[in-house]
């Protein structure tokens, strides 16, 4: 059982950018950052943030509800009244979250998903489709957890 919604970390993300130094944050790099948060999450704490499956969609992993939320607003930026919820964080999910931010959040929404499109989870789930192809096939926390953790493995080794 999760600890969160999908809403609850989504917004916490678009609250903590920052705004007064110009950054804006998109849907596409909103997923990207969601998919991330959890896939470190079950390889760093052993949980899940939140129950919902990411799909392996053409321009990466996608968490469908998240983007019923947002698909009115196409390629634009998602602005600060988009935020629906104050979320409260345990210490260790929202050290994980700013280290999400820190680690990913300066790099281009189209370099997020050619890094997700890189990667073991998203690649095996899509397995032979061609990548404009659309698909709603999960990508396994399971194999998330595993490819991740293997990453956080050898980084730590070095």
């Amino acid at each position: 059982m999760s600890t969160y919604q999908v809403n609850q970390i989504a917004d916490w993300f678009l609250a903590s950018i920052d705004r007064e130094a110009g950054d804006t944050i998109s849907h596409l790099k909103l997923q990207k950052l969601m998919y991330y948060t959890q896939a470190w999450s079950l390889a760093i704490n052993g949980k899940c943030l939140f129950d919902e499956d990411f799909e392996a969609w053409t321009h990466g992993p996608v968490l469908p509800s998240l983007w019923h939320r947002f698909k009115e607003l196409g390629w634009d930026s998602i602005p600060p009244s988009a935020i629906s919820s104050k979320c409260d964080l345990v210490t260790e999910d929202e050290k994980l979250l700013l280290d999400i931010l820190n680690s990913y959040g300066d790099l281009s929404a189209k370099h997020l998903e050619e890094l997700t499109h890189s990667e073991t989870p998203w690649r095996e789930a899509r397995g032979n489709l061609p990548i404009e192809v659309s698909s709603t096939q999960n990508i396994s926390k399971e194999l998330m957890r595993e490819y991740y953790q293997k990453l956080y493995e050898e980084t730590d080794d070095e």
